[in-house]
This record gives structure tokens, C-alpha cells and sequence, in this order.
């Protein structure tokens, strides 16, 4: 029975000897794992203190990152249109279409400073010998670069590259021939064929030319009515040529631009000897006297 209790007693007095051992050497360790742990605190802040101090920052220390560049895209070379009823000079208006109003018809645009259109008609009335009929339509557009769509340039050349290939697909078009043309803006193509029409046997000519990011689709047709005989299309197509180019100097001089229309007008560089005054040419020209 005591026995039983001492072990009772040692049993309880056990366990709690045993924690109250624990806490002490814990007590103990507390110090010290504090120490170690401020320690080892100060011995890696100081390089890193350091390090940081030394180190430069990018960017002059800003710490900012560098902001990206705008997207560019190169100017339109052409900031507007000429009067497109304006175009062709009056001896030509009179060669393509003889009976003609010089004035033209004016296209409808809310935007002439982009889209512009002007044509002609004309009937030569020979009465029982027939008719020569001529119809010309100057038509012209204009693009601004932007930075989503592109350059004028480069969408000035797709849409010309469009309405080439409507003019060859042009429906009832028989014999169609096509031609690229040079001295025409910066890329010019002649389409021309035969078309069937209840009036009579008419003669297309179309020439779509692109001067910088201008485009000018210029449609010429001919044709004998009531008996009369149909035009000669050689013929016909010099003459769409012709008011083509003529076109494209409107365009380039309405911009002031030189005469072809395909660069700006040549300034003297810095630094180019300049051409000698007429007086000083007299002079040195001059004999010397004896």
C-alpha cells in the first residue's frame, strides 16, 4: 500500500519533473537562439546594405522603365486635291470630247479634300450619218497615313492595285488588254476592250495611276451611234494616256510639287556652288582686250 503510494507519488512527482526539466533547458536555450538569430540578422543586412548602396540603379536612379516609342508612319505626301472639273487643260477636254461643256459635272463628295470626281459627255450629232458619242470621267482619291491603317502610300497602292483589277474584270468586257504604263505618276496600267451596248459598239479606256498617295482612275469610252462607225481604239487610248499624265501634274501642282509629280521640288543643297550671275558671266565671257 505505501508502495503503491510512493509510486503514485513518483509517478506524479515524475511527469512533472520532467516538464519543469524541459522548461528550464528551454528557458535556457530562449537567450541564446535570440542571440544566434540577431546575429545572423546584422551579419546579412550588412552586405546587403552595402551591396545596395554600391550598386547603381538603372536609369540614373530613377527606377522608372523606360517608356516605349510612339508607332510612326511617314507623312502623306499630298495634303489635298485639285479642282478634279480642273484637271485637264481645255485643249484636251476639246480633243476628248469635242461637244463637251468644258465645265464638266462635278462629283458629289462631303469630303472633296479626299474624294473628288468630274465628267464629260458628249454627243456629235450627224443626223442621218450617225453620232460620235464620247463620255470621260476623272475620278480621284486621296489617303492620309495612319498608324493603324498604314502609310497613304501603301494604301494609296492597294486600292490601285484593287481598281486595276476591277477594270480587267468589267462585266460584258471582250478582248481585254492591259498595259503598264511608265511616266505616269509612281505605277500607272492601262485596261481597254470592247463592249456590247444596245446604243452600239462601245470602246473602254480606263487608266488607274497612283501619284504618292493619290489615286486617279481615269474611264474614256467612244462610240458610232445610229449607224456611224466606231471610233478607232488605238486612238482612243493615246488620248486616255494623255489625260492621265496630264491628271497626275494637276495633282502633284495642286500640292506644289514638281511637274512629273513623283518627288518634290529639288531645293539647292548646303554647300552647292552657286551658278554665276549673269553680269559675271558677260564678264568672263567678255574678250579681254589686247
Amino acid at each position: 500500500m505505501q508502495r503503491a503510494a510512493q509510486r503514485d507519488d513518483r509517478a506524479q512527482r515524475g511527469p512533472r519533473a520532467t516538464r519543469l526539466s524541459r522548461a528550464l533547458v528551454c528557458a535556457a536555450a530562449v537567450p541564446a537562439v535570440l542571440i544566434t538569430a540577431a546575429c545572423s540578422s546584422d551579419s546579412g543586412d550588412a552586405p546587403g546594405k552595402a551591396g545596395a548602396s554600391a550598386k547603381p540603379s538603372a536609369g540614373g536612379g530613377s527606377g522608372q522603365p523606360s517608356a516605349k516609342p510612339s508607332p510612326t508612319v511617314q507623312a502623306s505626301a499630298f495634303r489635298k486635291l485639285p479642282e478634279p472639273c480642273k484637271v485637264l487643260p481645255e485643249k484636251t477636254l476639246g480633243d476628248l470630247v469635242p461637244e463637251a461643256d468644258t465645265d464638266g459635272k462635278k462629283g458629289s463628295s462631303d469630303d472633296t479634300a479626299n474624294r473628288a470626281s468630274c465628267s464629260w459627255t458628249s454627243l456629235d450629232n450627224n443626223g442621218v450619218k450617225g453620232s460620235q458619242f464620247r463620255w470621260l470621267n476623272v475620278s480621284l482619291l486621296r489617303f492620309d497615313s495612319d498608324t493603324s491603317r498604314g502609310s497613304g502610300n501603301d494604301q494609296a497602292h492597294a486600292y490601285y492595285t484593287r481598281q486595276v483589277q476591277d477594270a480587267k474584270a468589267a462585266s460584258g468586257a471582250k478582248n481585254t488588254k492591259t498595259e503598264a504604263l511608265g511616266g505616269t505618276g509612281d505605277e500607272a496600267t492601262a485596261v481597254h476592250y470592247d463592249l456590247k451596248k444596245k446604243e452600239g459598239a462601245f470602246k473602254q479606256q480606263t487608266v488607274v495611276a497612283r501619284v504618292e498617295n493619290v489615286v486617279i482612275t481615269l474611264d474614256y469610252n467612244g462610240a458610232g451611234l445610229a449607224g456611224d462607225k466606231t471610233p478607232d481604239a488605238d486612238g482612243l487610248t493615246a488620248d486616255a494616256k494623255k489625260a492621265a499624265k496630264e491628271a497626275v501634274t494637276a495633282v502633284a501642282s495642286a500640292n506644289g510639287r514638281s511637274a512629273d509629280g513623283s518627288s518634290p521640288s529639288a531645293s539647292p543643297s548646303k554647300g552647292t556652288s552657286k551658278s554665276p550671275s549673269p553680269k559675271g558671266s558677260a564678264s568672263s565671257a567678255a574678250p579681254k582686250k589686247g
